[in-house]
């Protein structure tokens, strides 16, 4: 094949005479950009899932996802990545870092009144920054290599995002079902840019590092793992305050404490994330004080402020009906004070799904032995 590498770094199409050496230098070139655009890691794999879409079948199988229905239907698309975007040959990964500086999580799960929010949704939401600057990115492919079609994913369609960040060797899939880097742990996110260049391959993460330590397991507090990388969504907290439309199975509120947007138990514990720093990205960054606001003084937001404090956050999308039922179950959980139950008769009447969670809060203060608390 001849060089096309041109004065101009440009490579012209079409693009199976690129020769090995030109797409070497652009796959350096890629991590190079992405880097420069605020991902941490960068790896390129191909699109065969083979055992991952075997896992994602038996998970499915078992009706583990719940509710989930459009897992369910992206099955073959996520199995597929050619069939997502067609003449895909290749999937750049990346990996952005999210950890928010100086949020004390542990003491906040321990503070009955405090909110707990799941770390990555303390600030902007991740969607529109990221797929920004793959687009970025992609942009940057184009300009360098001519008439291709990248195509950019950030959690918004059919992809088995961990696999492939497995196979592009940025990590390992846990035994929590997270994709952990034996550097920065797993407070990061993930995006995709799906390519027709059959640029070279990045070697797969193959040893898994858990070892024997079960710790993510143990610590669930809804225990919704059924084994080792395998998660009962049902019983998953993050699932129950954020995927699940309906009400919370009364069995398990009581289990979920005062975790109102998502659940990071399984990630605090895991002994790599001790490995993690903070991120520099501002957007990350917690707003409107949520990684310290009591459960109280949000539930008594009304809707056209939570519109107005969710504003461009990851917890807009549960919508405000879901974020009262959310709380209700957390003041049900919390202190029996006075505040709390003026907070709950105050909402009382915005939906029947509202009600029904604000009564169970109530029976649960009555149920408490400490007297209330005034205040």
């Amino acid at each position: 094949m001849k060089d096309c590498a041109k004065a101009n770094n440009r490579i012209d199409p079409p693009l199976d005479s690129i020769s090995d050496a030109a797409l070497l230098a652009l796959a350096d070139d890629i991590k190079r950009w992405g880097r420069e655009l605020g991902f941490q890691q960068v790896g390129i794999t191909d699109t065969e899932l083979g055992q991952h879409s075997d896992h994602l079948h038996r998970w499915l199988e078992k009706n583990h996802h719940g509710e989930m229905a459009y897992m369910a239907e992206g099955e073959t698309l996520r199995q597929n990545p050619a069939a997502l975007h067609a003449n895909t040959l290749r999937v750049i990964s990346l990996r952005m870092d999210y950890l928010p500086p100086e949020v004390e999580t542990v003491k906040i799960l321990d503070h009955p009144r405090t909110a707990y929010i799941s770390r990555y949704a303390l600030g902007r939401d991740y969607h529109k920054l990221i797929r920004k600057r793959i687009k970025q990115l992609a942009d940057k492919i184009i300009a360098q290599v001519g008439q291709h079609s990248p195509r950019p994913f950030v959690d918004s369609a059919p992809v088995l995002e961990r696999a492939l960040a497995e196979k592009a060797g940025l990590g390992w899939i846990g035994k929590n079902t997270m994709l952990i880097n034996p550097s920065m742990g797993s407070w990061f996110f993930l995006g995709e840019l799906f390519t027709d260049l059959p640029l070279p391959i990045d070697a797969p993460q193959t040893n898994q590092h858990c070892g024997s330590c079960t710790a993510c397991l143990d610590i669930c507090p809804t225990q919704a793992f059924v084994g080792p990388h395998q998660l009962d969504a049902r019983r998953c907290i993050s699932y129950l305050t954020i995927e699940l439309k309906t009400p919370i199975p009364i069995e398990l509120r009581p289990l979920i404490g005062n975790r109102v947007f998502g659940c990071d138990d399984c990630q605090l514990i895991c002994p790599w994330n001790k490995f993690a720093k903070p991120t520099d990205e501002n957007d990350f960054k917690p707003r409107h004080g949520l990684d310290q606001a009591t459960m109280v003084d949000l539930f008594l937001w009304t809707e056209e402020e939570f519109d107005r404090h969710t504003q461009g956050s990851a917890i807009r999308r549960i919508g405000y009906e879901r974020w009262l039922r959310n709380l209700a179950v957390g003041i049900g959980n919390g202190e029996n004070s006075a505040q709390a139950h003026a907070a709950l008769l105050e909402q009382r009447g915005f939906s029947a799904l509202v009600d029904e969670h604000i009564d169970w809060a109530m029976l649960q203060l009555s149920k408490n032995d400490r007297p209330v608390i005034r205040g």
